[in-house]
């Protein structure tokens, strides 16, 4: 579905649906702009996890974000998958449709795993194609997200920011930008994370990740577990700048805290965004 990027929506700031706060959600108290709900969680006709969601967009707009597309791997996306996301779309009318840009398949193997893409030419094409079958599933653009990565391909030719753009150009997407996952790479590969987000295309950036990782000395892990550290909250603030008005999504997925907690983490990039002027 080529032509015109469409004008970014902005809802705000949010967080992510977890389990910890299911009663919350179904007491119509989760106090945030709009959340992102894991799509392969509520792909069942029924039960509480459904009941939930649909809460939950009874008050407050709904992203649904898929950790399971897989769209570089070398086979073709898997249509039950897509017949299933596009029947929670039509029931749950999400803002947007996320996803990683990874690959997780090999045959009828799946990895469950964000598995990072050799930065080729070669990959583009394939991710392109893909992309393309699975907009047109779907009848919407989607967002593609940038993910955390340990490991170097000998077979790219280009950086990691230049791949995701010509990504997003050629493929007719849009992006989640992993701030977080930003930072894990360019500890873990030494380059500027300032370069990475200088270089990616602003009309296509449609919301931030904003989530903490783990210092292992050697490396950072993306552990989703504990506060936005303060280099996440730096880039942010940055991002705000060269991006402007951003929707933005505190990931806390290993130990969830109370909502108390949660909640003060999206104030806080609530308040962050005021005052830059995102």
């Amino acid at each position: 579905m080529p032509g015109e990027t469409p004008a970014r929506p902005y809802l705000g700031h949010g967080v992510g649906l977890r389990l910890p706060h299911y009663d919350l959600a179904l007491r119509g108290q989760l106090d945030v702009d709009w959340v992102e709900a894991v799509s392969e969680n509520f792909f069942g006709e029924g039960g509480r996890p459904l009941a939930v969601l649909e809460a939950v967009r009874r008050d407050v707009p709904v992203v649904l974000h898929g950790v399971s597309l897989g769209i570089g791997s070398t086979v073709k996306p898997d249509e039950t998958y897509l017949g299933r996301l596009r029947n929670l779309c039509d029931r749950i009318e999400p803002a947007w449709v996320s996803d990683h840009l990874c690959w997780s398949r090999n045959g009828q193997h799946h990895a469950h795993d964000l598995l990072p893409l050799p930065y080729t030419e070669e990959a583009i094409a394939l991710v392109t194609r893909h992309l393309a079958i699975v907009q047109e599933a779907l009848g919407r653009r989607i967002l593609l997200e940038n993910v955390s990565s340990y490991v170097t391909y000998r077979a790219s030719e280009m950086p990691e920011w230049t791949f995701v753009s010509e990504v997003a150009r050629r493929a007719d997407c849009l992006l989640l930008v992993d701030l977080n996952n930003i930072v894990v790479a360019a500890r873990n590969f030494g380059f500027d994370p300032i370069v990475y987000l200088d270089n990616l295309p602003a009309d296509r950036v449609w919301q931030f990740h904003l989530a903490n990782h783990t210092d292992r000395e050697h490396y950072k892990l993306d552990s989703h577990r504990g506060p936005v550290p303060p280099s996440v909250w730096q880039l942010y603030q940055v991002a705000l700048e060269r991006f402007g008005a951003v929707s933005s999504l505190i990931e806390w997925d290993e130990d969830v805290p109370e909502w108390s907690i949660l909640k003060a983490e999206r104030d806080r990039a609530a308040a962050l965004a005021r005052t830059v002027g995102g």
